[in-house]
């Protein structure tokens, strides 16, 4: 075990980064989306998974590549900052905030209202904030200790995933399926690839999360490649569970893409309904019980990584110089990560209160994202093949598909979506500008 010469301590190792990464997207992520996608499908929602893993591919292969090559804490920030420059690395580092920043918000939320809906009782800004609580509270004490904890969550995700997959299978072999066997991929009536298209708009949102792992370059014990390995096993691994759990749901839906297209209301709930029509009332209350917890730990490993978002642009120069100071003790940027969970209570607090909490802050993480893997792809080529370090096609080629990718989905955004970003992008320019006009002057 290492430590650097700003204060992080090397401690966590391939495993913890897979498990970081997992743990963040969820292996149960497509739960929440099914119906939404069956639906704008046309029952192809398997074939919309495999479509949306290739897309993401184009963007962890970038990752992958500036992780090796600038191997610093700060994620897109470092690599935007090294590839394009300074300000367009301030913006990276900005938007890619909204993701990092506001995820631990909406997980946190969502924990809140599973909690309120159980037990009545208590409110939901009540839930969600010792949701906020314990989970910085585990950020404080190291990264290992928030790693142990993580996998222990994992491994439940995982076996009951695996469960469900057991008995859909049982029920197929002795039952047979509800609909055509090749369906989830051909579609219910009939194959439409524009439909497809459209639904993989929406269910890359899904992986949104797997880029984390790039905020623990400095806490990695392996290499450098090491960081670039974890994120592309994950986004493999996770657009294998998604197509299997997907395939599966699709074969034992008790209603058709397109009833559920007449029906938006039945959407929200279309994998609920159809665990318990198909296998029984158990799995579906198993199911619930888990992914009103799992949320609240995706919001440690988002916490965590914003702050070391903070940390690396603090340490740039870019934010407030005391985002940068190390815990001496459990080696964490302490001060940046109780800034996160500040900033995460407050936002959740509004949220849970507002009527349109959950829609505004799902619209500025998707937007934040999206718009700091567009700078990302272009960090590559600034990088490698601007430079000259590596003018081979696939430098420029990978980054300019997985760019367009990220436009294409953008602009799909809602208004809403769009005018949040707009207004952050605004502040950020602001804030950039007054510290450049103060560090001139000083």
């Amino acid at each position: 075990m290492t430590t650097t010469a700003e204060g992080l301590q090397r401690r966590l190792t391939l495993r913890d980064l897979i498990v970081s990464g997992l743990l963040f997207i969820g292996p149960l992520a497509p739960v929440g989306v099914f119906g939404v996608l069956d639906a704008s499908s046309g029952g192809a929602v398997a074939l919309v998974y495999v479509v949306a893993t290739i897309a993401m591919g184009f963007t962890a292969w970038s990752y992958a590549r500036m992780s090796a090559a600038v191997p610093r804490a700060g994620s897109v920030f470092a690599y935007a900052s090294a590839g394009l420059g300074r300000a367009p690395g301030f913006v990276a580092g900005w938007m890619i905030m909204l993701d990092y920043l506001f995820i631990p918000s909406v997980a946190s939320l969502f924990v809140g209202i599973a909690t309120n809906s159980l037990l009545p009782q208590v409110p939901v800004w009540v839930a969600t904030g010792v949701a906020i609580v314990v989970v910085t509270a585990l950020n404080l004490t190291g990264v290992k200790v928030a790693a142990v904890v993580g996998t222990v969550v994992l491994a439940v995700e995982v076996v009951l995933l695996v469960v469900f997959v057991v008995v859909a299978l049982v029920v197929l072999v002795g039952e047979g399926p509800a609909r055509p066997w090749l369906s989830p991929l051909t579609g219910f009536d009939g194959f439409a690839p524009l439909a497809v298209l459209g639904a993989v708009s929406v269910a890359v949102l899904s992986f949104l999360g797997f880029d984390a792992i790039a905020s623990f370059a400095e806490e990695n014990t392996g290499s450098s490649r090491q960081v670039g390995r974890a994120l592309l096993f994950c986004l493999a691994l996770s657009g294998v569970l998604f197509f299997v759990q997907t395939y599966l749901a699709s074969l034992l839906s008790p209603l058709t893409p397109q009833e559920l297209a007449q029906d938006p209301n039945a959407q929200d709930s279309a994998f609920y309904d159809m665990l318990r029509a198909a296998l029984g009332g158990w799995l579906a209350v198993a199911v619930t019980a888990v992914k009103a917890i799992a949320p609240a730990f995706s919001a440690m490993i988002a916490q965590a990584a914003v702050s070391r978002l903070l940390f690396g642009m603090a340490r740039d120069g870019q934010l407030p110089a005391a985002l940068a100071r190390i815990d001496q003790r459990t080696h964490v940027p302490r001060n940046a990560t109780l800034l996160a969970a500040v900033v995460t209570l407050l936002v959740s607090v509004w949220a849970a209160s507002a009527e349109d909490g959950l829609e505004v802050l799902s619209s500025m993480v998707t937007v934040g994202a999206l718009t700091a893997f567009v700078l990302l792809h272009a960090s590559v080529i600034g990088y490698f093949a601007v430079s000259g370090r590596d003018r081979r096609a696939a430098t420029v080629v990978i980054p300019v598909i997985g760019g367009l990718i990220s436009v294409v989905v953008l602009v799909t955004a809602s208004g809403l979506a769009l005018a949040v970003a707009a207004g952050w992008l605004v502040l950020g320019l602001i804030t950039y500008a007054t510290r450049r006009r103060a560090a001139v002057r000083g």
